[in-house]
């Protein structure tokens, strides 16, 4: 841990000031400053736990208000904490989150996450049960019963929450809400989301050489909650991404940017059944090769939403590894479909809409369409953004503010985008039979009943609702 000089100064003072029957008193703040002075009562002060890459740009994001202190800085990884310990000088460094939370827990008030998936919810739970507001990258959690057990916690330990998916706190999405309720495309009762990702690779089998670790990288701390094995080059810093110990693939990297915008416009919840099929490796004539481990390299799930009230049940597609549903015939033939790697295409009884990522860009199709549109604005609009509203929320204390995706919405979309990885990894369930293997989780409908969080017709699929942790974790 990094030790910070002025203390021992500071602690040198008071005793001074002690001995000589000096005391402090507050001074009032409108006596201490003009309009940017921040009375410490007044100040947020965030740990952010993963503090490279992402960690970084999140901890920039919230540090833009006058109103936030980045406290301390948790990151397995020196090499990646670097940016983050020069920009916050004044925080304590720790290498262990436990640690952290042990000696800061009376010094914070906020705890961001930005660790590798497989670690989001025990370090956003450990933050909530001491009471910490959390913000937590996307998506939620690496399981379905940890998405579940994170939303209930927030209620539990009445703290504010956010997910990061930043475009739910966009225009664009609440605009397509307002197109849909007025009518303008009626009943969607299909919906198109697909990625270009992955950009990391998948569909490989784990390395067989190790390597050493470097000296920077504290490797068991890393592993976290998954199973221990020897360190090999290229998993860290991001291609853990398409390995299931560590990542969600494709659908958990993109689908709560990209489904958002679909499931808060037409009020979705658990889904009632998911199907998938998966592309595979060419490893010579007439074989393919699926590799547990590692995510697919491209795939297609459907999952299938039940009836809301008066409208219609859902049949939601994904796509990922470059996969992408066939162009409307109401678009021209130059006219891109999303944003060209990206998008979500919803249809309707009375038309279309599409938008690109992060529910940006939203439109009418045929585009033409978009020049006669008038639909009054009702749905309020986040000006100071995704992070500044959590910010702002967790100043106000719980229940005072909105947040765009605090765990009541970002839970059961994580839920929902979940069910697509069980499906994938049943997909790849194997049983030896007659000395053959055999595969039963192909090519069937996987049924889920989502308040119990049950696959109700393959029972090995709920092996993946919720995963077995590393001893000591």
């Amino acid at each position: 841990m990094k030790k910070k000089e002025n203390r021992s100064t500071r602690r040198k003072f008071i005793k001074t000031l002690a001995a000589t029957g000096l005391t402090f008193s507050i001074v009032p703040r409108h006596v201490l400053g003009g309009s940017g002075f921040v009375a410490p009562s007044d100040t947020l002060r965030i740990a952010g736990i993963g503090v490279g890459g992402k960690g970084y740009s999140d901890l920039a994001e919230f540090a833009k208000s006058k109103n936030v202190k980045i406290a301390a800085l948790c990151d397995v990884d020196d090499r990646r904490a670097e940016r983050s310990i020069k920009d916050h000088q004044d925080a304590n460094y720790y290498h262990d989150y436990r640690i952290m939370l042990e000696k800061e827990g009376d010094s914070i008030d906020a705890v961001s996450v930005s660790t590798p998936d497989h670690m989001h919810a025990i370090q956003a739970l450990a933050a909530m049960e001491m009471g910490k507001h959390v913000y937590v990258q996307k998506p939620l959690t690496h399981d379905i019963y940890e998405a579940r057990q994170l939303t209930e916690a927030a209620h539990r330990y009445k703290v504010v929450t956010q997910m990061g998916n930043q475009g739910a706190s966009g225009d664009g999405v609440r605009q397509m809400q307002e197109w849909y309720r007025a009518g303008l495309i009626g009943k969607v009762h299909t919906v198109y989301v697909w990625t270009n990702r992955p950009v990391w690779p998948q569909g490989i089998a784990w390395p067989d050489k190790t390597a050493g670790v470097p000296a920077e990288l504290k490797w068991d701390l890393w592993l976290g909650t998954a199973p221990y094995k020897e360190y090999v080059d290229n998993v860290v810093p991001f291609n853990w991404r398409g390995w299931w110990d560590y990542g969600t693939g494709a659908l958990g990297d993109m689908a709560c940017h990209l489904i958002e915008p679909a499931f808060k416009t037409l009020q979705l919840g658990y889904p009632t059944s998911v199907q998938c099929s998966v592309g595979s490796v060419y490893t010579g004539p007439f074989q393919r090769a699926y590799y547990p481990d590692s995510c697919p390299p491209s795939s297609h799930i459907i999952l299938e939403f039940p009836e809301r009230g008066d409208e219609p049940g859902v049949s939601m597609h994904w796509m990922d590894g470059g996969i992408q549903p066939a162009r409307p015939s109401e678009l021209e033939a130059d006219e891109i479909m999303g944003d060209g790697g990206n998008g979500v295409l919803m249809i309707g009884t009375e038309g279309k809409m599409m938008c690109s990522t992060y529910g940006a860009n939203p439109r009418l199709i045929p585009l033409s369409r978009n020049e006669q549109i008038n639909v009054p604005e009702e749905i309020p609009r986040v000006p100071e953004g995704h992070y500044l509203q959590w910010v702002n929320a967790c100043m106000a204390g719980y229940g005072k503010k909105e947040c765009s995706s605090d765990f009541d919405i970002a839970g059961p979309l994580t839920e929902s985008v979940l069910m697509g990885n069980l499906a994938l990894r049943s997909y790849d369930y194997q049983e030896k039979k007659d000395n053959d293997i055999q595969y039963p989780g192909r090519n069937i409908t996987l049924l889920w009943d989502g308040p119990n969080m049950k696959i109700t017709n393959f029972e090995p699929a709920n092996t993946f609702v919720k995963r077995e942790y590393r001893t000591g974790w």
